[in-house]
Formats: structure tokens, C-alpha cells, sequence
């Protein structure tokens, strides 16, 4: 008996939802052992079996991690390099991108030669860290916001975002007397919303899970940020202790292992909580920018 059109269409939906939600749950299983390995007994998860619950829930794992006042000042100073990283990063890039998308500007292809070459070629560490020491920037919070003001990778996308943009709109403007700046800011950037929430977001991940700039830049304890303090435990964690470290860890039911999932969950959580909200204008935002006008 032969299956009508409705038919094959049905079952063909079916093998696709299926399939997604196998490979979905194979994505989201690895992020939620994470999490239930935190919550349980450290010296318990060495025993095996947990697969579905924690066996002996504890919060002695995130108590163990979060003991040490210096905790508090790493969150502060990495939202506070999130947010200005991100909004200085998506300003500067935007305000670049703009004036780069106008056809009839001067020395354009010098200017993008320019930028090319510095995707694709670096000086290296050492010669970075000469331009920040001249700048002024080492050990200070600058460091983590003024030498990623400018994203070329985005720099590119919004480029070709803003040509897809009817010109009528910033003619119209002209006419009413309004300058580049007015422009950029009344009708610009309202009707960039999608591309202004993705690289909101990929700028300000990028800044939440940096500590390479922390470990090499910075000397003061007051400027560590949240992913150095991360490594410092990981290391610590995974560094031989003192008899008298073990006992108490044991006795505690923590284990060098439960206190590297705990900080993955610490590092993942904000990030989490912010992608629902933002994930809606990825597609929209990356796919407009791509096209070429």
C-alpha cells in the first residue's frame, strides 16, 4: 500500500524531529552532568554511577570554591570589563563600519588593505606588549577595554551591513539638514538592532572568559578577573597538597575534580542566562551582514 503525500510528509517530519532531538539531548547532556557533578559529594563522584541526579547533594564544593574574598572583586571587575568591553567594542566597531560603508570614500581600499593584513598577521606577544607598555596600559583596567575597541571580524560584517541600508534614509536626512554623527546615531542604529545584539554578545563572551590579559598584563590583585581566578584554582586543584590539605578535603568530600566543575558551572551560568534573550537576532543579524549589496 502506498503512502499519499500527507503521509510521507508526516513521517518525514517525524525522522527529522527525532533525529534533532537526539542529537539536541547529546548537546545538552554534557553541560547538565557538569552541573549535577557540582552539586554532589566530590569523594561520592569518584565512585561512579551518577548519571541523572546528584547521589549526596552538597553545596560544600561552590563553599570550598567561593572561599576567598578576592572572589567578590574578580566578579565586579570582569562585569564591569564585560560591559565596557562590549558597548565600547560595539561603538567603535559600528562608528568604523560606518564610515568605511560610504562607496565614495577616500583611500577606501588602502583602508581595507589595512585591516585585512591585520586579520591575518600579528606582531606576536612581545611586540604587544611594548605597544601597551608604551601606551600606558599595563596594570591598569584600560588593558582589558581599549585594545579590543575595535573587532575586525565585525568590522567587516557591519560594513556590509550598513550598505544594505536604503540610502534614501540618509538622503532623506541630509535633505532635513542632519550630519553624519546625527545620522549614525537617529537612523543608523535603531535599524541595526540584530547585528548591534550579536556582537553584543560575542564581544562581551569574549571579555567574560579572557584571563590571558590578566595573567600577563596585570600585577595587581585588585584588577584579577573572574576567569583568572578560575585557573588559579584549576591549577591549584590539580597541584600536590599537603597531608593536612587532603584530610581536610576528605572530610569535607572534595575532590580536586568537583571543584573544576564547579567553577566550569560559575564561568558558563552568566552567559547561559543572557543567550536566550540575544539568540533570536543572531541569524538575522550575521546573514544581513553577509550579504553584499
Amino acid at each position: 500500500m502506498s503512502l499519499n503525500q500527507n503521509q510521507r510528509d508526516r513521517i518525514m517530519d517525524i525522522s527529522i524531529y527525532a533525529i534533532l532531538s537526539v542529537i539536541m539531548l547529546s548537546m545538552l547532556y554534557p553541560f547538565y552532568y557538569v552541573l549535577m557533578l557540582s552539586f554532589n559529594k566530590g569523594t561520592d563522584s569518584l565512585l561512579g554511577g551518577v548519571y541523572l541526579w546528584p547521589r549526596t547533594f552538597t553545596l560544600e564544593n561552590y563553599a570550598r570554591f567561593l572561599d576567598d574574598s578576592h572572589w567578590y572583586r574578580a566578579f565586579l571587575v570582569t562585569v564591569a570589563r564585560t560591559l565596557v568591553g562590549a558597548a565600547l567594542g560595539v561603538l567603535f566597531t559600528c562608528l568604523v563600519a560606518y564610515g568605511l560603508s560610504h562607496r565614495d570614500l577616500l583611500f577606501r581600499k588602502g583602508y581595507f588593505t589595512i585591516i585585512i593584513f591585520a586579520m591575518y598577521f600579528s606582531g606576536g606577544l612581545i611586540p604587544y606588549y611594548v605597544v601597551l607598555r608604551a601606551a600606558g596600559l599595563l596594570n591598569t583596567f584600560g588593558v582589558y577595554v581599549i585594545p579590543s575597541m575595535l573587532s575586525t571580524f565585525f568590522l567587516l560584517i557591519a560594513i556590509s551591513f550598513f550598505r544594505e541600508i536604503p540610502v534614501e534614509l540618509k538622503e532623506s536626512a541630509h535633505i532635513d539638514g542632519a550630519g553624519e554623527l546625527v545620522i549614525f546615531y537617529r537612523i543608523i542604529l535603531p535599524v541595526s538592532m540584530p547585528l548591534i545584539a550579536t556582537m553584543s554578545l560575542f564581544l562581551g563572551v569574549g571579555q567574560w572568559n579572557s584571563w590571558l590579559d590578566s595573567a600577563y598584563f596585570v600585577q595587581s590583585e585588585n584588577l584579577r578577573t573572574l576567569a583568572f581566578r578560575m585557573m588559579e584554582v584549576i591549577n591549584k586543584s590539580n597541584a600536590p597538597m599537603d597531608a593536612i590539605a587532603v584530610a581536610n578535603s576528605a572530610s569535607a568530600g572534595v575532590t580536586s575534580y568537583s571543584l573544576q566543575v564547579a567553577a566550569m558551572v560559575v564561568s558558563i551560568a552568566p552567559i547561559v542566562c543572557v543567550y536566550p534573550f540575544l539568540q533570536r537576532f543572531f541569524i538575522q543579524g550575521i546573514m544581513l551582514g553577509s550579504v553584499k549589496g
